[in-house]
C-alpha cells in the first residue's frame, strides 16, 4: 500500500480494511492481532480521498493515545501528515491553534469532548473517526458525545471502532453499533481460518485447588454473618433478588435512590445500613475463597478502623459481633503460622518450574485487587532470579498500613520499559494490564483468579502467543467463586461470537431489505 513503511498487511487486515473502505465498521480482533494497521490503512486511503481533511483518533488512555501516535510516526513518512497529541495540559487557545495545523489528532475522548462544549473547534472537517476500545462506547462516556458531534457535524464520514471484545449482550453490542452508526462488523477470533497462521500455539492449562479446612471454617463463619444481614433485609420487604455482590449493589442503589427522593421510612435507613455491610460481607468472602488470606485480613483490619472512625453505627455493629472478632482472631493466628491461600503455593511452584525451563521467562500474572499484586509480588520476588514489580492504575489508594498504592503514567511507563528490557520478569497486574497498553510478548499469562467478564478475559489471555507460543494458566480453587466465574466467563465468550454472528446477519438483511425498497 502506497505511504505504508516497514510493514505488509496480513490478508484477514487487508480483507477488513477493504469493508472499512465501503462502511462504518466495528472491528473485533483479540489484542495483537493488528487492528491498529487497519486503522492506519484506513487513514492513508480517507486523507488520499479527501486531501486537506483531518482524522481524529480517539484512546482511553493518555499511554495508549501515545503509543497509537508513535505506531504512526514509525509507518508513515515523515512528511506524510503534521500528527499530534491533544491532552489537558496544552492550554486550551493551543489546542485551538494546534487543531488547525493538525493533520492527525490523536486524543482521550475526555479531551475532545471538553473542547467540543467549549467551542473551540468542530468536526466539520474530519474525514474519518476511530474509537480505540470501542467497548466502551455506552452510556454516558465521551465516546457517545464526540461520536454525536461528528455525525451531526462531518461532512465525509467515515467510523471505525475497535475492540479485543464487545461483550456479550446483544442489547449492549446493538447500542455500541447504534453509537457508531456501524454498518458491518467484522469479528476474528484466534480460531477464524485466516487468522491460525499467524499465531503461535497457545497451550492452556487449569489448576484446580482443594480450598483448606482452616479457610472453609472462617467461610461458614462469615456465610452465617452475612445471612443474618440478608434475612434482616427480606424481613423489611424491600429485597428478594440475588444475594451476589452485583445483586446487593443493585439494591444499595435503588434503595439510596428511594431515600434521596424523599422517602425517609425508618424502615428503608435500616435496610440501606444492613445492605451496606452485606456487601462488605460479601467483598471479605470474596477475599477469602478467591484472594490471600493477607489481603482478606487487611480487609478486616480496615474495617475495624472504619468503627473506630465511626464511619458508620452499621460498621461499629458489625465489628463488636463477637463472630466477627473471632473471625478476625483467627485470620490472624493463621497467619502468624505461616498459613496461606493454597493458590500463592501452586502459583510459586509454577514459577520456579517455568524459570528452570527458560531463564528469559516472562510472566504477567493478573489479579483483581491491589493488595492481593502487592502480596504475591512479595512472595514471588523470594525466588532466586525472579524480579517481580506490581503493575496498577493511577488512582492512589491508600491501604490501612499508610501506603499509596497507586502508579501515576511515568511510573507505568518505567516498570513497562524494565519488563521489555528484561529488567522485570513477572508483572503482578491488575486491570491496567488488560486494555490496549503496548506490554512487550510473554511467555505465560496467568490468571490468579478467575474473571466472569468475557471481555477481560478475552484481553488477559491475548498478551501471550503471538509471536511465539505461549502458555495461559487458571488457578481455580474448587467450590469457590473461582468454579462459577470461570465458566460464566466461558458460556459469555461463546455467546459473544453467536450474538456478534446474529447482529452482521440482522445488517445484511437491512441491507438487502433497502435495496429490495430502492428498487421497487
Amino acid at each position: 500500500m502506497e505511504f505504508l513503511e516497514k510493514i505488509t498487511p496480513r490478508e484477514y487486515q487487508q480483507k477488513i480494511f477493504e469493508k472499512c473502505v465501503e462502511k462504518n465498521c466495528l472491528v473485533v480482533l483479540p489484542t495483537g492481532l493488528g487492528k491498529t494497521l487497519i486503522a492506519l490503512m484506513l487513514t492513508i486511503e480517507r486523507m488520499k480521498k479527501f486531501p486537506g481533511e483531518k482524522v481524529l483518533f480517539l484512546a482511553p488512555t493518555k499511554p495508549l493515545v501515545e503509543q497509537h501516535l508513535d505506531y504512526f510516526k514509525k509507518h508513515l513518512p515523515e512528511l506524510f501528515a503534521e500528527m499530534n497529541l491533544f491532552t489537558g495540559q496544552i492550554n486550551a487557545e493551543a489546542r485551538k491553534k494546534l487543531w488547525q495545523n493538525t493533520d492527525i489528532i490523536f486524543s482521550t475522548p475526555q479531551c475532545i469532548a471538553n473542547d467540543l462544549k467549549n467551542r473551540l473547534y468542530d468536526l466539520k472537517n474530519v474525514c474519518l473517526l476511530i474509537e480505540d476500545e470501542a467497548h466502551r462506547c455506552i452510556k454516558n462516556y465521551d465516546y457517545n458525545f464526540v461520536a454525536q458531534k461528528y455525525k451531526e457535524h462531518s461532512v465525509h464520514q467515515r467510523i471505525i471502532g475497535m475492540t479485543a471484545s464487545p461483550g456479550y449482550d446483544k442489547t449492549k453490542i446493538n447500542e455500541i453499533c447504534k453509537n457508531l452508526s456501524i454498518e458491518e462488523v467484522e469479528l476474528k477470533t484466534r480460531d477464524s481460518d485466516d487468522v491460525k497462521p499467524y499465531l503461535q500455539e497457545l497451550e492452556f492449562d487449569k489448576r484446580v485447588i482443594d480450598f483448606p479446612d482452616e479457610l472453609d471454617s472462617l467461610r461458614e463463619s462469615l456465610k452465617k454473618l452475612f445471612n443474618s444481614y440478608i434475612t434482616d433485609i427480606k424481613m423489611r420487604g424491600v429485597f428478594w433478588g440475588n444475594s451476589s455482590k452485583i445483586g446487593l449493589i443493585e439494591l444499595q442503589k435503588k434503595l439510596m435512590s428511594a431515600v434521596s427522593h424523599g422517602n425517609r421510612n425508618y424502615n428503608y435507613l435500616l435496610a440501606v445500613s444492613s445492605c451496606s455491610i452485606a456487601i462488605k460481607l460479601q467483598h471479605a468472602l470474596e477475599l477469602l475463597e478467591t484472594q490471600t488470606l493477607a489481603s482478606f485480613t487487611e480487609y478486616l483490619k480496615e474495617l475495624f478502623k472504619q468503627a473506630v472512625d465511626k464511619k458508620s453505627k452499621g460498621i461499629v455493629k458489625l465489628v463488636s459481633n463477637p463472630e466477627f472478632s473471632s473471625i478476625y482472631i483467627k485470620s490472624n493466628e493463621l497467619l502468624a503460622k505461616g498459613f496461606e491461600h493454597p493458590k500463592i503455593e501452586e502459583l510459586i511452584k509454577i514459577i520456579e518450574i517455568e524459570k528452570s525451563r527458560n531463564e528469559k521467562l516472562k510472566v504477567i500474572v493478573f489479579m483483581q485487587f491491589r493488595d492481593t499484586a502487592s502480596v504475591i509480588s512479595k512472595k514471588l520476588n523470594m525466588i532466586p532470579g525472579i524480579c517481580s514489580k506490581v503493575f496498577v492504575g493511577q488512582a492512589k489508594k491508600i491501604s490501612s498500613k499508610g501506603e499509596s498504592t497507586g502508579l501515576n503514567q511515568k511510573e507505568q511507563k518505567k516498570i513497562i520499559q524494565e519488563f521489555s528490557s528484561g529488567e522485570i520478569n513477572i508483572l503482578c497486574a491488575t486491570s491496567i494490564a488488560e486494555e490496549g497498553l503496548d506490554i512487550p510478548e510473554v511467555n505465560i499469562v496467568i490468571f490468579y483468579e478467575s474473571v466472569p467478564s468475557a471481555i477481560r478475559k478475552i484481553q488477559r489471555g491475548g498478551r501471550t502467543a503471538r509471536l511465539m507460543a505461549g502458555k495461559l494458566i487458571m488457578l481455580i480453587t474448587k467450590s469457590t467463586r473461582d468454579e462459577s466465574f470461570y465458566y460464566v466467563a466461558n458460556a459469555r465468550e461463546k455467546k459473544m461470537h453467536k450474538t456478534i454472528q446474529d447482529i452482521k446477519e440482522d445488517m445484511l438483511n437491512k441491507d438487502k431489505s433497502e435495496v429490495q425498497k430502492r428498487l421497487l
